[in-house]
């Protein structure tokens, strides 16, 4: 068999489920147009961002409730998407609970105190503690149904809080919704070349555009002395942007006070305005009318 055929034919055990596979395969290519999942009959929404990293740990969901609530107050109607189905924090941080309701037309998403439009897989749970013990293609399968059968409304923004890594729901999120731009969050370790790199590397092969880099956990400055210290090693996220020609969109510190108030479900009560560079980068590549 040739190269081309090798690349393009379909693997022997192939589910026909294109939404669950990375293979390169002809069914795929012959698919490629009929990805895309049509939003809810009552949902209109203009622009869809996914806030991405390559491992876990780094403080995605904080980047992406807080990225949501500074464009919230700006104006803008914003609504976060909880793609991560095993690891929901997403309603914790913004206080709202479920459960969420629905009638024919589809499931209506909780508003958070600012407004914010919100699901997640805890607002439908009877318990939010209980553990969502599923395989791969049903979790992706639900992360493609919160795009489908909720009912979104007008929304200006909307924020997907993607799972870490490069597996089933990342891959469905990017053929299945169409997502105008990602942020890549890391923190400064060794590991962040690689770790950045993936996720590049991933975007660049579903053509989804990436606006920047965000590095969360950069430094933590001392209350009392003000001293600054790199708890987790000097930084190199300049040098890994560079490398990949993406603009670094900011360097968030290490903040136990935040913590404390996105513990208590009052996120929204945030000023983090190491973002703002971040806010402004997303209304200059994705401009919507308010």
């Amino acid at each position: 068999m040739s190269e081309h055929n090798r690349n393009n034919a379909a693997p022997e055990e192939c589910t026909h489920d294109c939404s669950t596979c990375s293979a390169n395969c002809g069914s795929r290519e012959a698919k490629n147009e009929s990805f895309l999942a049509a939003a809810n009959k009552n949902s209109r929404v203009k622009k869809v961002i996914g806030v991405v990293s390559g491992k876990g740990g780094v403080g995605k969901s904080f980047v992406t409730v807080n990225l949501a609530t500074q464009m919230q107050k700006k104006g803008y109607q914003c609504a976060i998407l909880d793609a991560d189905i095993t690891g929901p924090s997403i309603p914790k941080a913004l206080g709202v609970k479920g459960p969420a309701r629905g009638n024919d037309d589809g499931i209506w998403p909780i508003e958070s105190s600012k407004g914010i439009r919100v699901m997640s897989i805890n607002l439908l749970l009877d318990e939010e503690e209980s553990p969502v013990i599923w395989r791969g293609p049903v979790i992706a399968g639900t992360v493609k149904q919160f795009w489908t059968d909720v009912c979104w409304g007008d929304v200006d923004y909307m924020f997907v809080d993607m799972p870490p890594g490069t597996g089933d729901v990342p891959l469905t999120v990017f053929q299945s919704l169409p997502v105008d731009g990602i942020v890549i969050v890391t923190s400064p370790q060794d590991l962040v070349s690689m770790v950045v790199a993936k996720a590049v590397n991933m975007a660049k092969m579903m053509n989804v555009p990436i606006l920047g880099i965000v590095e969360n956990y950069s430094y933590f400055r001392c209350p009392d002395c003000g001293g600054v210290h790199a708890v987790f090693g000097e930084s190199r996220i300049e040098e890994v942007a560079a490398h990949h020609v993406l603009p670094v969109l900011a360097k968030l510190p290490i903040d136990p006070d935040a913590a404390k108030v996105v513990d208590m479900g009052l996120a929204e009560q945030l000023e983090v305005h190491e973002l703002d560079g971040a806010v402004a980068r997303i209304e200059a590549a994705l401009p919507v009318a308010k």
